[in-house]
């Protein structure tokens, strides 16, 4: 059950799920998960994912996520590097693509010296001076900054590791830009992830870890939002949310459990 309902339960139709944090961390599926999304998808509630994940194509996210137990159709997954490649080719533009090596075959059709536009993604250990520095003179050079995520941290399973949002801020800090955000919080990747349902914002429940791009992105977004003390969640995180409305429970399982079943909610009216 919800330590503290959503608002809004009510009016849920379907549900957009994070990936790391919620479903799994690391390379463990969190107990009682998958059992608990099989109920919602039986109780006729549709699913649909959402990840700032940037290290790995979408293609081989699926994989994994399909070696974890959970089976995703490529199109219900929603990425910011699926965004981020359909701008540059609606506005033909050439970018300098900072990327693990993984990701690059999404990209492999843009070529040219990188002079429109800084694509940030996650490169992991791959991040050092020599990269950075090249950003920042293509930035000096009156390029924008694209970024596929603002996080500051995520969980791995041997405890939390720095995300792509400190990277981010240290170029915007030394080119004096405010870089184009294209993964959570941006409620266009939240709007783009439930398209295809057909249903009003209001009507799906986003369920997440992370209090800023998840919570508060969806709220942003006119989304119902429930934070799961999961991942990377720390204690108080709950009391960090800058807006009201926000739910709370213990785990993925707790969050359906109580949207199957609202009368075990407390505080419910």
């Amino acid at each position: 059950m919800f330590l503290q309902p959503p608002s809004g339960l009510d009016r849920t139709r379907a549900v957009l799920l994070d990936l790391s944090g919620v479903l799994y961390v690391g390379q463990q599926t969190l107990p009682g998960v998958p059992q608990a999304l099989e109920r919602l998808q039986a109780a006729g509630f549709p699913v649909r994912y959402i990840t700032n994940t940037t290290r790995h194509s979408r293609a081989r996210i699926v994989r994994e996520m399909a070696a974890l137990g959970f089976n995703i159709p490529p199109e219900h997954l929603a990425t910011a590097p699926t965004a981020i490649r359909a701008r540059l080719q609606a506005e033909g533009l050439n970018p300098l693509l900072l990327l693990t090596p993984d990701l690059e075959p999404e990209f492999e059709d843009f070529a040219g010296d990188g002079s429109d536009v800084v694509v940030l993604g996650d490169m992991g250990e791959a991040f050092d001076y020599a990269h950075l520095n090249r950003a920042f003179r293509r930035m000096m050079h009156g390029a924008p900054l694209w970024t596929m995520g603002m996080n500051r941290y995520f969980r791995e399973g041997d405890g939390l590791s720095l995300d792509l949002g400190p990277f981010a801020r240290a170029l915007e800090y030394a080119a004096g830009v405010t870089a184009e955000n294209f993964g959570k919080p941006d409620p266009r990747l939240f709007h783009a992830a439930v398209a295809d349902l057909g249903l009003r914002p209001e009507e799906v429940l986003m369920v997440g870890d992370d209090v800023t791009s998840d919570v508060e992105g969806a709220l942003d977004a006119g989304m119902a939002a429930c934070l799961v003390q999961t991942g990377k969640y720390q204690a108080g995180d709950e009391n960090l949310c800058g807006q009201p409305g926000a739910g709370l429970a213990g785990d993925l399982a707790d969050v359906i459990d109580g949207l199957l079943d609202p009368a075990c909610n407390p505080h419910d009216d």
